[in-house]
């Protein structure tokens, strides 16, 4: 039998591929910057009740399997990872303290799609996005 999470009151599988891009697709997400962003995106998804399953950084984008709680929206947590992951970024990278009007790091889009019961093929994907890639380039 499938191992489904609980609440009070119901139990749930509720898992999701989610991509999204730096804005204007730049290359960033490489080297200290992509070791420490895994660290920030795991936190922020436990303050949501989530849990990252799967992920990979690529330079331009970023690839996350991800187990939201039914009692979340998938576009609140995302929004959610996205926001306070790049005010965490302009504060350690970028020195700034201040609010940042006007000042994004992320695309205002994203792709998501459900898992179901593709989950162990969706997993392989992301773990080799990166060797998928370079062999389409």
């Amino acid at each position: 039998m499938d191992e489904f999470e609980s609440l009070s009151h119901s139990k749930w599988e509720c898992k999701y591929h989610v991509v999204f891009i730096p804005k204007r697709r730049r290359k960033t997400l490489y080297g200290q910057l992509k070791k420490h962003l895994g660290e920030v995106f795991h936190r922020l998804a436990r303050q949501k009740e989530s849990q990252i399953i799967e992920g990979h950084m690529m330079a331009d984008h970023v690839h996350m399997l991800i187990s939201i709680p039914p009692k979340y929206a998938v576009s609140q947590v995302v929004g959610f990872l996205k926001g306070k992951s790049a005010i965490h970024l302009a504060r350690v990278y970028a020195e700034r303290t201040t609010s940042f009007v006007g000042q994004h790091f992320w695309a205002r889009g994203y792709f998501v799609s459900t898992v179901g019961r593709d989950e162990a093929v969706i997993r392989e994907y992301i773990k080799h996005q990166e060797e998928e890639d370079m062999r389409l380039d």
